[in-house]
């Protein structure tokens, strides 16, 4: 065993190792709005409920460890004190992923991971539909945990309202937590079903995907594609130009010999296909071939 004080490495090595210890971790979705009514969806792993009466949950919004900024949802939820919080279960959660790209100030990341924004009832931040459970809360307190990159910022939240689907409720409104299928934060790319155990998500690039809005139409609204595909497609910096995708068709060719002129539907399909083994490029030169 080796033994480590927290001083002795940097913060982004302690970082992993804290990240990588303590898990799995339950997943914020947190929804907030600037003052000037514009909306902001962000994950947060840093996260969970800490009373029932009053409902509190609380979660943290860590300062930058690489330039020591601060997050929009910060920001947001310090001028306007409220939130919503979302919970993430496994067909949102590529799209939760591509929300936490680091889009600039003013960019609705509702719209860029192809989410839907539900009006909320008591609050002012909207929900995400998609979403089996929501809480609607005013923020409390805000506490500041240090001025260095890493720190992190306390926000706790009353819940004012929640909503759940009646799809993961059982006859006595108890929830039914495989019906729910909850996905959690690990260390890493890693993440954990509930009900099946750990799996990977690479990092959104840092040069900021493209997103679920800048989709061509027939990608974007797809009855095949699903939002967990979605949100894979749209973690590219740039759609492939025509070169590489008759380079790509030539090289399938053998096993495709037919595929340009392949339905819309069977190209979804076989993209699709592809997607469940990570290749997104690939994914992207079928769609647009």
């Amino acid at each position: 065993m080796i033994s480590i004080d927290p001083k002795d490495i940097s913060t982004a090595k302690l970082h992993s190792y804290l990240l990588s210890s303590v898990a799995p971790r339950p997943i914020a979705f947190a929804s907030t709005i600037d003052g000037q009514g514009r909306p902001n969806l962000s994950p947060f792993s840093f996260f969970n409920v800490f009373s029932a009466n009053p409902p509190i949950m609380i979660f943290s919004p860590a300062r930058r460890v690489r330039d020591n900024s601060t997050k929009h949802t910060l920001e947001n939820v310090l001028e306007t004190k409220e939130v919503v919080i979302n919970v993430v279960n496994y067909d949102l959660v590529q799209q939760a992923s591509l929300s936490s790209t680091e889009y600039p100030e003013g960019i609705n990341e509702f719209e860029k991971a192809g989410l839907s924004m539900l009006k909320s009832d008591i609050v002012k931040p909207f929900r995400v539909a998609e979403s089996p459970v929501q809480f609607e809360c005013k923020v409390n307190d805000i506490i500041k945990l240090g001025n260095e990159g890493g720190a992190g910022n306390l926000i706790i939240c009353e819940v004012l309202k929640l909503h759940i689907s009646k799809e993961v409720l059982e006859e006595d409104e108890t929830i039914n937590q495989v019906k729910l299928d909850l996905v959690a934060r690990s260390g890493g790319s890693f993440y954990t079903r509930a009900k099946k155990g750990f799996f990977e998500i690479p990092k959104p690039i840092s040069t900021l995907g493209i997103g679920v809005d800048n989709m061509p139409e027939k990608v974007r609204n797809s009855y095949t594609l699903s939002g967990n595909d979605l949100g894979m497609l749209g973690n590219v910096e740039a759609l492939p130009t025509q070169n590489e995708i008759d380079l790509f068709i030539k090289d399938v060719s053998e096993n495709h010999p037919n595929i340009k002129e392949l339905s819309i539907k069977e190209k979804h399909k076989l993209a699709k296909n592809y997607l469940s083994f990570g290749d997104v490029s690939s994914a992207w030169k079928i769609l647009l071939s």
